[in-house]
């Protein structure tokens, strides 16, 4: 599998969602490379990069969170990770951090589930980001729509999004159970 979805005859390859957060990307002149693929619901980060052909590690959740005070927070998180909420709160000093509903994640972000990206939000929140996406040569981020990621350096989402590093990952039980048995 190539890293892009092959061009149609009907599509150029300059045809890709002009969304906000390609608008954010072009207003501060972030070079990046549009990548789609099919869409399945539920499909997460593992049908992305399969679709993609990429490392599932490099592509990053955009994930809609609240403190128990209801403030609204972005996490990146690599896509093969999950997020210690509970580091996230303590870091945070609050009680509790949670996942937003899907329907408080798109009033807050302006985005449909499945399609958020960290860039271009309905509302400016903050964002907290996983230190070591830092480490990575070329990242897959949302890029404001299903079925669509942008690929770009990460010192980039870092120059415009100025997200707070944070260690809070969590590596999941499907990654972890893969040693030697």
């Amino acid at each position: 599998m190539g890293k892009h979805q092959p061009l149609t005859p009907e599509m150029s390859k300059d045809t890709y969602p002009i969304t906000a957060a390609v608008r954010v990307l072009r207003a501060h002149k972030v070079p990046f490379t549009p990548c789609l693929y099919t869409y399945e619901a539920h499909g997460g980060t593992t049908v992305s990069a399969r679709e993609l052909g990429v490392p599932e590690h490099n592509v990053i959740k955009t994930l809609v969170m609240e403190d128990d005070g209801k403030k609204p927070l972005i996490v990146l998180m690599h896509g093969d990770c999950e997020v210690s909420t509970k580091q996230l709160a303590r870091l945070l000093r609050v009680k509790t951090i949670h996942p937003c509903a899907p329907d408080v994640a798109e009033k807050h972000s302006g985005y449909q589930v499945g399609g958020t990206s960290p860039f271009g939000t309905r509302k400016t929140l903050p964002v907290y980001m996983e230190r070591s996406i830092a480490d990575l040569p070329t990242i897959h981020i949302n890029g404001g729509k299903r079925g669509f990621l942008v690929a770009m350096a990460p010192a980039d989402l870092i120059r415009v999004l100025q997200p707070t590093l944070v260690e809070i990952a969590i590596a999941e039980l499907a990654a972890a159970s893969h040693g030697d048995d």
